[in-house]
């Protein structure tokens, strides 16, 4: 994976198995499990499993994934965003996620738009796209901050609650 890629407050890089604690924690915090889900994930070994079969083996796979998010002045993880890969999406999606303590910072916006650098510049990306439950105001608006726009009701399996599928077209800059 490249090096850290750098915004005005934010580092991002990719993540290692060493940041499972972190994972952990945040994978239980309330927002999570409120907007994503329960992972069922319980311990430190838990979370690094997660972490292999899934953002470190994205990387190996895409070429990107989800990336560690942490605040340049201090080091202190604060979240995660970066790319993802669905069988039921047929384009690639953005995704972010951090603890309470960092959320209503911008820094989901801020990441999110360095994400989307990556997505034009590295991998060549033409759209993204993003789900989000519907009553899941603030990464809404970060979503429109972004120039997402809602396109339809979206559902990952026959049984899950509805989302909303949210694109974007990413232009190729000069």
């Amino acid at each position: 994976m490249s090096p850290p890629l750098l915004t005005e407050r934010l580092a991002l890089r990719a993540f290692v198995p060493a940041d499972a604690a972190f994972v952990l924690a945040l994978v239980n915090s309330p927002g999570w499990l409120r907007y994503i889900g329960d992972r069922g994930l319980r311990t430190v070994a838990d979370a690094e499993t997660y972490l292999v079969q899934g953002s470190v083996a994205s990387y190996a796979r895409h070429g990107f994934g989800l990336l560690h998010v942490s605040r340049r002045e201090d080091g202190t993880p604060v979240g995660m965003c970066g790319l993802l890969k669905r069988d039921t999406l047929p384009d690639v999606e953005l995704g972010f996620a951090f603890l309470g303590a960092h959320e209503g910072l911008g820094y989901a916006s801020e990441s999110g738009r360095a994400v989307l650098e990556l997505a034009r510049q590295r991998h060549g990306l033409q759209r993204l796209a993003a789900i989000v439950q519907p009553d899941n105001a603030a990464s809404l608006r970060v979503l429109a901050k972004l120039g997402f726009i809602y396109e339809r009701e979206f559902r990952l399996t026959a049984e899950s609650p509805a989302l909303h599928l949210l694109g974007l077209a990413l232009h190729p800059t000069a």
